[in-house]
């Protein structure tokens, strides 16, 4: 073979790219790009992949980018209960509002199941108050139902929270707290934190009937007491 023909056999070996060696997952960091960031985000997320959704953050991939239920990246950590990937997310500007294909928010799912880390995160991130669950609820409803207390002393506690707002069913989280979830000191102390807070005691469920009335339908003493100290009727 000439040397002509050598060198030209050489240049077009040397235009192919180098493969990735050792670590397994150099191949899918190295090849990262703007285009194709967005769909490894959500990939890498599901994973819990920490470090990789650092590295495709880098890139300042679409954070809004969504999965055939209409998840974020950040909705999806929120479902996860992954907080160090939410931090990183919402330290990147990720929505703690945009909601899913059920109408979950971050912040709206973060108070239902309990997660005060990515709760307080969204609230420190903007979270909106009238933005609501499929239920027509904000994020303190459920937190009541489900017995989350920090969750509800959180939120209690911030003066412009709707702590009477009313959901689809003509439930206020007063209600909801009395009327569902299980019976015991639990429920008791959120009732307790939420008259504390200024939640209307009267206002009454779509047929009329008061907190107080449920709860003393209900056998539930305590609460009654509570309930009638604060000139419920």
């Amino acid at each position: 073979m000439s040397s002509f023909y050598k060198v030209i056999t050489l240049l077009f070996i040397a235009s192919f790219p180098l493969q990735s060696c050792g670590n397994p997952n150099s191949k899918k960091i190295m090849y990262i790009t703007a285009q194709d960031s967005t769909s490894n985000l959500l990939n890498a997320v599901s994973e819990k992949d920490t470090a990789l959704v650092a590295k495709i953050l880098s890139t300042q991939p679409n954070l809004e980018v969504r999965d055939n239920k209409g998840r974020t990246p950040l909705m999806i950590a929120t479902y996860n209960a992954d907080s160090k990937i939410a931090e990183l997310l919402i330290s990147a500007g990720a929505d703690v509002n945009a909601q899913d294909d059920m109408l979950n928010s971050p912040h709206l799912y973060a108070g239902a199941s309990g997660n005060l880390s990515i709760l307080k995160m969204s609230l420190a991130n903007g979270a909106k108050f009238d933005v609501y669950n499929r239920y027509g609820g904000t994020a303190l409803i459920p937190a009541a139902e489900k017995r989350h207390l920090e969750v509800v002393k959180l939120l209690s506690e911030i003066p412009e929270y709707p702590i009477d707002h009313i959901n689809h069913l003509g439930w206020t989280a007063l209600l909801e707290a009395i009327i569902l979830g299980p019976t015991g000191e639990p429920q008791v102390a959120i009732v307790k934190v939420l008259v504390d807070a200024g939640a209307d005691v009267n206002i009454a469920d779509k047929d009329g009937v008061t907190p107080l009335q449920h709860a003393k339908s209900r056998g539930m003493d305590k609460i009654t007491k509570i309930l009638i100290a604060a000139n419920a009727h």
